[in-house]
């Protein structure tokens, strides 16, 4: 073997690892942009997403009180994220808080689902504060007295006792379809139209006391599911330590999730997660950018996944998402009474439901070995 000795042995050196470097299999340069125009941010909702598709239920706000349960542990490690993919209504907002990825994707069966997070851009894009927020989401008049200061409890203590306004709602419903249709120029059908104003009217009923169903006249209405939690509930839950981490619980938040809508990088598709396109389109618009899934949001639609048997179709999409060793599942499970979890999405009395996380690498190892045959196998795979 000869030895590299004197002045030709650091330049050889350098020239052995340059080579080496380029044929070894590298991960592309990530180049997500800090805004998407508006054309781009359309074209995106548009080519990624399917046709609507059938759930049971309207979905609203989110039914789980445990969603902030994950959050400091969610956190660690994986700020900044490089992108994020969620599911269902205004949670998302809050786990973007923990990842603060630089682009967000909502992916959800349902039309209505893109439809209220259109909602949600406009009046995030047209509200100074969260004071504004809530007045415009809930279609009543400000309460005096409310600043950059007041703290959840003030917010939602203050509007509890304001009635909704028809004049705010017809003005409401006017100032978000022109931000959407003429000022951003989204192309929205009569039927997209019709159910951009039955969510807005659905937050203007309910008010602070809006569900998972719909509008209700009592505060934690028992259903065939368990109990309800109201959208005022969801904002003030806490992260287990006591903490108010909601996109609501502190200007700061709010403005965080304020300058993504601004920038057009909350995208929300409508997709099956067993679908042919709109994962697919997400996970290609990632590698065609070197980013990578630092967290995916499911909630507990695995479990609706393996009783249609679909189940399979989704993690070969999940397959196909650029992930890396941070890259994890945050998931909403249920224990029945004897603690063990169970595989059906109805919420016994004697159950409870929990989020976890849970990496995405394993899953997808486990699935390729063809370990993952039920619904309990997903949530060993570690």
């Amino acid at each position: 073997m000869t030895r590299l000795t004197g002045k030709h042995s650091v330049p050889i050196v350098i020239l052995a690892c340059a080579l080496v470097l380029s044929v070894l299999p590298g991960r592309a340069v990530e180049t997500l942009s800090g805004q998407l125009s508006d054309a781009e941010f359309w074209q995106l909702v548009s080519t990624s997403s399917e046709p609507d598709g059938f759930f049971h239920s309207d979905n609203f706000v989110s039914n789980e009180r445990s969603f902030q349960q994950v959050l400091a542990e969610l956190s660690v490690g994986r700020q900044p994220g490089s992108a994020y993919v969620g599911v269902g209504p205004e949670q998302n907002f809050t786990y973007l808080l923990a990842v603060k990825p630089k682009i967000a994707f909502i992916v959800d069966i349902r039309r209505q689902n893109l439809i209220e997070h259109l909602m949600y851009k406009a009046l995030f894009e047209l509200s100074a504060d969260r004071a504004e927020f809530v007045s415009r989401l809930l279609s009543r008049s400000r309460p005096p007295g409310l600043d950059s200061k007041s703290t959840v409890e003030d917010l939602f203590a203050a509007y509890g006792r304001t009635a909704m306004d028809r004049r705010i709602l017809q003005d409401n419903i006017r100032s978000i379809r022109k931000r959407l249709m003429q000022d951003h120029g989204f192309l929205l059908s009569p039927e997209d139209e019709a159910s951009l104003e039955r969510v807005v009217r659905a937050f203007t009923t309910g008010g602070a006391n809006l569900t998972y169903d719909g509008p209700v006249e009592n505060r934690g209405v028992r259903t065939v599911t368990g109990i309800m939690p109201t959208f005022e509930e969801l904002m003030m839950e806490t992260d287990g330590e006591g903490r108010h981490r909601s996109f609501l619980a502190t200007e700061e938040n709010f403005r965080t999730i304020q300058e993504l809508q601004k920038k057009n990088l909350i995208v929300p598709v409508v997709g099956n997660f067993a679908g042919s396109r709109a994962l697919r389109a997400v996970g290609q618009y990632l590698r065609n950018h070197g980013a990578t899934v630092t967290a995916f949001y499911t909630s507990n639609v695995e479990q609706y996944l393996f009783m249609d048997r679909s189940w399979k179709d989704f993690y070969e999409n999940v397959a196909t998402l650029p992930i890396d060793g941070r890259s994890v599942f945050v998931r909403g499970v249920i224990r029945d009474a004897a603690g063990d979890y169970s595989s059906s999405p109805a919420l016994p009395l004697t159950s409870r439901y929990e989020t976890k996380l849970f990496p995405i690498g394993s899953l997808v190892d486990a699935f390729n070995n063809g370990t993952i045959q039920r619904y309990g196998d997903i949530l060993t795979a570690r």
